[in-house]
């Protein structure tokens, strides 16, 4: 199974980028994962809040296949603790899922399209944070959840 992180926009601060990439490449010891950042809408500035949202929307369901299994990095999704996502996890690849694609929206949010698009949705915390830390936040997790799996110590319990 391969689990891509899909977004909007690059990341600006190369602090925070070096250290997604520390998770990036750890994660390539316990399975196939792909980060896409699809550019920033051009104009944005020039469009309201919903017609960015539904250029966003288009790009962003341009990347999937019909196949895939979507999780929407939402504040209204579920919470998990990180036992419980690690166990959201396993029983996605016992599934046989060919691709899993967690996907954090633009500053607006999701079109309406997306929402109807998603198979699951998921909340990192009741806070808000920046997309390019939501980024790092999410890549952490994950790693912690195969850690969690593979029974190793980075996750203490």
């Amino acid at each position: 199974m391969t689990i891509k992180l899909l977004g909007i926009g690059k990341t600006d601060d190369p602090a925070l980028q070096d250290l997604t990439n520390v998770y990036i490449k750890r994660l390539q010891f316990y399975t196939k994962f792909e980060l896409e950042l699809i550019p920033d809408i051009k104009n944005a500035k020039n469009l309201d809040e919903n017609q960015q949202k539904q250029k966003e929307g288009e790009l962003l369901l341009s990347r999937l296949t019909a196949s895939d299994f979507v999780v929407l990095l939402d504040e209204n999704g579920k919470q998990f603790s990180s036992v419980g996502f690690s166990e959201f996890l396993q029983k996605r690849m016992n599934s046989g899922l060919k691709q899993l694609v967690f996907i954090i929206g633009g500053p607006y949010g999701f079109s309406s399209e997306v929402y109807q698009r998603a198979d699951s949705k998921l909340s990192l915390s009741k806070m808000t944070f920046s997309h390019q830390m939501v980024r790092l936040f999410f890549v952490e997790q994950l790693y912690r959840g195969f850690t969690i799996l593979r029974n190793e110590p980075y996750h203490h319990r």
